[in-house]
């Protein structure tokens, strides 16, 4: 960051008085310039025994599968934003849908929060950010095909937790390690 948002001036990183991070200040107007993650919210859309995954139209990881999810947007709940990220991209719609799964990724500045919900009709197509979108039972999954880690370890958990009908609020980490593929 080189400007201040506020009145366009100049910023400075620096530690602000009663903090303990560095941060953009102004230089002018004084404003401190937060930069907090990212909270990415999506759906894993149930119907019987089956889920529905989008195939990415765009990057990055164009033409991977994927939970319809995507960054949450002000003023909205995160529950609201899982919703209109699954119409967005699957012109889907969920019912009784709960949190389910929620993964830290520091090394990107991410918050994933993953909903569990049932599809409300089978009246679902393709969104501008999606190639396709279809229903996959367990044995079908393009496991190798799979856009980011947090999609393949929801998967996996759901089809665990489905075993024995219980599904409690999960939460992982998942950290980058040096010389691991960053995704």
């Amino acid at each position: 960051m080189k400007f201040c948002s506020e009145c366009g001036q100049g910023v400075t990183a620096r530690v602000p008085d009663g903090d303990t991070r560095s941060r953009f200040v102004c230089d002018h107007c004084q404003t401190i310039h937060y930069q907090n993650p990212r909270i990415v919210a999506g759906c894993l859309a149930v119907h019987g025994q089956q889920v529905l995954l989008c195939r990415r139209a765009i990057e990055p990881r164009r033409g991977y599968w994927t939970l319809p999810a995507g960054f949450m947007e002000n003023g909205e709940t995160t529950e609201e934003a899982a919703l209109r990220e699954t119409w967005e991209e699957a012109r889907a719609r969920l019912q009784q849908q709960e949190l389910y799964m929620l993964f830290n990724l520091p090394h990107i500045n991410q918050v994933y929060m993953f909903f569990r919900g049932d599809l409300a009709d089978l009246d679902f197509s393709a969104g501008e950010e999606s190639l396709e979108v279809r229903l996959f039972h367990e044995h079908e999954i393009p496991w190798d095909e799979l856009a980011f880690p947090t999609i393949g370890k929801t998967l996996k958990q759901y089809f665990i937790d489905r075993q024995v009908q219980t599904f409690p609020v999960r939460i992982r980490d998942i950290l980058y390690r040096p010389g691991q593929t960053r995704r």
